[in-house]
C-alpha cells in the first residue's frame, strides 16, 4: 500500500505529474501492434508506464495526471488494476484520452506539447505551483522531488532534467549548454550537423567539476524530456506558441523568454525507441551491469499484482537470468534471459539471451481451455522476444541463421537482429528461422 497522505506544507502537494503516455511507438513495432508503447512489458512483470507513476509516488507527488491516445483501453486498464490512490489521503491518479464533445468529432493529440494544451481545461484550476512533465516509455531511478526542489531554489521558469551522454547517443536528442548558475544558454534538438555538434562538447573544466565518470569522451549534456514548468508559464506557453512538441517547438521558444535551468541526473536513464534499446535495456537486468534498478525497497518500482505462486523450476540449467512469478520450466537450459509471468517451457528446450514478456492466461479463451501458451519440447532461442500469449511448437529454432537485420513473416520479424514472435501468434512444429 503506497501512503498518499501529505503534510500540509509539504511542497510537493503543490506540483501535478503530467505523464505523456499517448506514444504510437512505430520503431517498437511489432511490439506495438496491438498496444501503446508505454503499455509494452519490461522485466517480466511491469510495463514502462510503471516506471513514471512509481518515481512519481516514490517522490511524494501523488497528484498525477496520464494522457494516452492510441490503444489506450489497455494501459487505462492496467492503470485502474494496478494504482488506487485515496482521494481522502491526498492522491489522485487521473486518465485522460481525446475525447468527443458534442457538435464536433473526437479530439486527437498531434504531438506531446499539443496533448498537454488539449486537455488543459482539466488542468488549469490545479490549486498547484508547478507541473512536472513525464515521459510514459522511459527507464530510470530519479529523485523527482528533488528535481522540483532545485526548480524552486533558482526560481527557474523551467527546468530540465539533463544527463552526460556519450558522441554515439548525442544526435538522437536535445543538447543543452549551461552556465556555472546551471541557466540554460543553448538547446539544439537532435542535431546531426558535426559542427553544431562540436559546439555543444563538454569541457574538461565542466566534467571535473561535475564529477563526470564512465563516459568515453568527448561526451554532452542531453535532455532526458523531463521538465518542470511553473503553472502560468507552462499554460501561457502553450496558449501563445502552437507548436506540437515541447523538445521541437515549445523548449526553444521558452529559452527565450524566461528563466531556464538543468537538473543534472548521473544515474541510469534509457529512452525506449527502438527494438534495439528495448531489448538491450533488459538484457542489462540479468546482469550486475548498469540497469534499471528493480532491487531498490526504498525506492521500487510498483507492477500489477498477478497473486500468482513462485516459479516451479525442474532440474533446469539456469544462469543469469530472471524468471518471474507463475512460470513452469523444464527446460534444459536458460541463460542470459528474462522469463515472464506465467511462462510454460518444457522439456529439452534452450534459450539464450532472449526475453519471454509471459501470459495473461495460462490458456486461451476456449471452451474446453485446451489451448496453453507454451514453448514446446526441444526447440532453441536465441536473441529474441516471445511477446504475450504465443503457442511454440515443438522442435522449433529461432537463431536468425542467416544473420539478419529485418524480416517480416507470419507472426515471426527481425528487427536490429533480434527476432520477434508477436503476441497470439502460433509457431508450428519444426518451424526455423
Amino acid at each position: 500500500m503506497v501512503n498518499t497522505r501529505k503534510k500540509r506544507s509539504d511542497p510537493t502537494a503543490r506540483v501535478a505529474c503530467i505523464i505523456l503516455a499517448g506514444g504510437q511507438g512505430s520503431r517498437l513495432y511489432p511490439l506495438t501492434s496491438k498496444r501503446c508503447k508505454p503499455a509494452v512489458s519490461f522485466g517480466g512483470r511491469y510495463r514502462l508506464i510503471d516506471i513514471p507513476i512509481s518515481n512519481s509516488l516514490n517522490s511524494n507527488m501523488n497528484n498525477i495526471f496520464v494522457i494516452s491516445q492510441y490503444f489506450s483501453s489497455g494501459i487505462n486498464q492496467h492503470i485502474k488494476d494496478t494504482y488506487q490512490l485515496d482521494q481522502f489521503q491526498g492522491g489522485s491518479l487521473t486518465l485522460l484520452n481525446p475525447e468527443e464533445r458534442p457538435g464536433e468529432e473526437k479530439i486527437w493529440y498531434d504531438g506531446t506539447a499539443d496533448a498537454v494544451r488539449k486537455n488543459l481545461e482539466h488542468l488549469t484550476k490545479l490549486p498547484i505551483d508547478y507541473f512536472l512533465i513525464l515521459s510514459g516509455d522511459q527507464l530510470y531511478n530519479m529523485d523527482l522531488e528533488a528535481m522540483v526542489a532545485f526548480a524552486r531554489e533558482k526560481d527557474a521558469d523551467l527546468t530540465i532534467a539533463a544527463l552526460p551522454v556519450s558522441e554515439g547517443d548525442a544526435p538522437r536528442l536535445g543538447l543543452l549548454n549551461i552556465d556555472d548558475d546551471a541557466t540554460i544558454i543553448d538547446f539544439h534538438e537532435k542535431p546531426k550537423d558535426p559542427e553544431i555538434l562540436d559546439r555543444f562538447q563538454l569541457s574538461e573544466a565542466f566534467i571535473q567539476a561535475q564529477e563526470i565518470k564512465g563516459i568515453k569522451l568527448p561526451c554532452f549534456l542531453a535532455s532526458m524530456g523531463i521538465y518542470v514548468f511553473k503553472k502560468d508559464v507552462l499554460i501561457h506557453l502553450l496558449q501563445d506558441n502552437p507548436g506540437e512538441d515541447f523538445g521541437k517547438h515549445l523548449i526553444p521558444t521558452q529559452l527565450k523568454q524566461g528563466r531556464t535551468c538543468a537538473f543534472l541526473h548521473q544515474g541510469y536513464w534509457e529512452d525506449i525507441g527502438t527494438i534495439s534499446s528495448f531489448y538491450q535495456a533488459n538484457m542489462a537486468l540479468t546482469t550486475c551491469s548498469l540497469g534499471l534498478d528493480f532491487y531498490n525497497e526504498v525506492l521500487p518500482i510498483y507492477a500489477h499484482n498477478h497473486y500468482l505462486p513462485g516459479a516451479r523450476l525442474a532440474a533446469s540449467k539456469i544462469q543469469h537470468s530472471i524468471v518471474c512469478d507463475g512460470s513452469i520450466i523444464e527446460a534444459d537450459e536458460i541463460v542470459s534471459s528474462v522469463i515472464g509471468v506465467r511462462s510454460v517451457i518444457e522439456s529439452g528446450t534452450v534459450i539464450h539471451e532472449s526475453i519471454l514478456l509471459g501470459n495473461e492466461y495460462y490458456t486461451a479463451a476456449t471452451p474446453d481451455e485446451s489451448v496453453k501458451f507454451h514453448v514446446g519440447k526441444n526447440c532453441t532461442i536465441k536473441k529474441a522476444i516471445i511477446d504475450e500469449n504465443v503457442i511454440i511448437g515443438n522442435n522449433v529454432t529461432l537463431v536468425n541463421e542467416k544473420n539478419l537485420d529485418t524480416y517480416d513473416g507470419n507472426g515471426v520479424f527481425i528487427r536490429d537482429g533480434v527476432i520477434i514472435v508477436t503476441s497470439g501468434a502460433h509457431i508450428p512444429d519444426n518451424f526455423k528461422l
